[in-house]
């Protein structure tokens, strides 16, 4: 699964003013990713807004990455739920061709202990077509995956191919790098922590901020992967104060602005999230210029 490690990009879902998809801007935003050197795009992640898209809305999304991707980059395919049963059901019918695995967030809200957690990721790699990404982020599922359960899992079932690890936790992700097998990839769930994950022996990482700024994302990751620290920090600081604002207001308001900044598309969200606040859009504007700024600076000099 080499094609899974560096940069992937949980993608955004654009919506027009009358709130429905906009899909002429997802198109765009599919190709300017592709363009920025990114590695694979995550589709129907929790920054595209899945849970407020119906079936049919879902579809759609994934239809027009698929087609506009054409086999470019890998695509990985957003896949969790809180119902063992109804999640492994919903495999038969689905047209999972063009994506390469399933990144599936921990359940949710039923807070099961972590036996539990270890049963349900069985089961959905037992009887998935693709193989399975963990993706352990506590803040959002009431519950951590710990780095135990992470490992048995591992170990236990070869459809489980990697982790996305959002816990915040740098000894849990410590452990899960020292003690895993061969292969398995373990990805940064979190922008500002991918540098320091990276230095530890992570793989890459599932970013929103690349849905912005895919080159200098991939740039940095490839840099860290390649064991060219000094340069990989240079871009780790020129994102970092624009990633810190991207989540004052929440996700995706934050970089659904910044795209708007940047003329890819409109930053129209779903209830019940809302837009970013005045004023957290204007430190946004005010960063993305300087980001602007700083890289054109940057890969002038790089060339």
């Amino acid at each position: 699964m080499q094609n899974l490690r560096g940069t992937g990009v949980a993608i955004i879902t654009p919506f027009d003013s009358k709130n429905n998809i906009d899909k002429s801007a997802l198109k765009k935003l599919v190709n300017y990713l592709i363009n920025g050197n990114v590695e694979f795009i995550v589709a129907l992640g929790t920054t595209g807004e899945t849970s407020v898209l119906t079936k049919e809305e879902q579809k759609a999304v994934v239809d027009v990455i698929r087609e506009v991707n054409n086999g470019r980059v890998a695509l990985v395919l957003g896949w969790g739920g809180n119902n063992t049963d109804a999640l492994t059901s919903a495999f038969k019918g689905f047209d999972f061709d063009g994506f390469s695995a399933l990144l599936s967030v921990s359940p949710y809200y039923n807070k099961p202990t972590q036996e539990g957690i270890y049963q349900h990721y069985m089961q959905v790699a037992e009887k998935s077509p693709l193989p399975i990404l963990l993706y352990n982020v506590p803040g959002r599922t009431g519950s951590n995956v710990s780095a135990e359960t992470t490992l048995r899992l591992a170990h236990d079932h070869p459809n489980i191919i990697g982790t996305k690890e959002a816990s915040g936790n740098f000894e849990q992700s410590m452990k899960i790098i020292q003690n895993r097998p061969e292969g398995f990839l373990v990805l940064s769930g979190d922008d500002n922590l991918t540098l320091p994950l990276l230095s530890i022996g992570a793989d890459g990482v599932i970013s929103v901020l690349a849905n912005a700024y895919p080159a200098q994302v991939s740039k940095m990751v490839r840099n860290a992967l390649g064991g060219y620290f000094q340069k990989a920090k240079e871009l780790h600081y020129m994102l970092f104060e624009l990633t810190e604002a991207l989540f004052i207001d929440g996700n995706p308001a934050g970089i659904k602005h910044a795209l708007q900044t940047l003329n890819i598309i409109e930053s129209h969200i779903r209830l019940p999230l809302v837009e970013a606040r005045p004023e957290t859009a204007e430190r946004i504007e005010k960063l993305v210029k300087q980001v602007n700024k700083n890289s054109f600076d940057y890969f002038k000099t790089v060339l």
